[in-house]
Formats: structure tokens, C-alpha cells, sequence
């Protein structure tokens, strides 16, 4: 690939990471009143992480068993409201036994 292509294709990238993140500051200036539009726009990072990240947790381990008792794990501690690292660090414990089991 020559340089040219490189640097063009460098410059298309920031362009589509740069307008998504402009766009919204010169569209909303003032600050937003409508209680419905504010709590979507709270709640979508989390939503879209969620979308992005919860199917891969079933094809990231050996089998579908150990992938679904890591969930169950991080699922219980997170719902007893345990911190993140304890719940990532659990349901990896979990995980390996399983794995070690089957």
C-alpha cells in the first residue's frame, strides 16, 4: 500500500471518530430540559456497551457451559452490588473451574 492510500485512509478515520463526537455539541448548546431525551442519552453508552459486549461472552470461553456459570456469577455479585473488579475477577474464578471440571 503506497502512502498516499495510508494517509488518506488515516484521514477518512478521524474524520468519522472527529463528527460524532462535534455534532452534538454544536447541535445542543443549551442545555437539554426534556427529562425523556437526558436519561436516554444517559443510559445509551451503557445500553450500546451492553449490545456490543453480551454476545460475546458466550463464544469467548471453551465451552457454552463455562461461559453461562461466569455469567450467572458476574449476574448474582453484580445484582448484590459488588464492586467491578470483584465481579470480573469472580467470574473468571468461575470460568477456569468449570473449564478445569469439563
Amino acid at each position: 500500500m503506497d502512502m498516499k492510500r495510508i494517509i488518506i485512509c488515516i484521514f477518512i478515520m478521524a474524520l468519522v471518530t472527529y463528527i460524532p463526537r462535534v455534532v452534538p455539541l454544536t447541535v445542543f448548546r443549551k442545555q437539554i430540559r426534556s427529562r425523556y431525551l437526558r436519561s436516554f442519552l444517559d443510559y445509551t453508552p451503557y445500553a450500546v456497551l451492553g449490545a456490543m459486549t453480551f454476545p460475546d461472552v458466550f463464544t469467548s470461553t471453551g465451552s457454552l457451559y463455562s461461559a453461562l456459570a461466569g455469567t450467572a456469577a458476574a449476574l448474582v455479585l453484580s445484582y448484590y452490588r459488588k464492586g467491578l473488579v470483584t465481579v470480573a475477577c469472580s467470574a473468571i474464578v468461575v470460568v477456569y473451574v468449570v473449564e478445569m471440571i469439563l
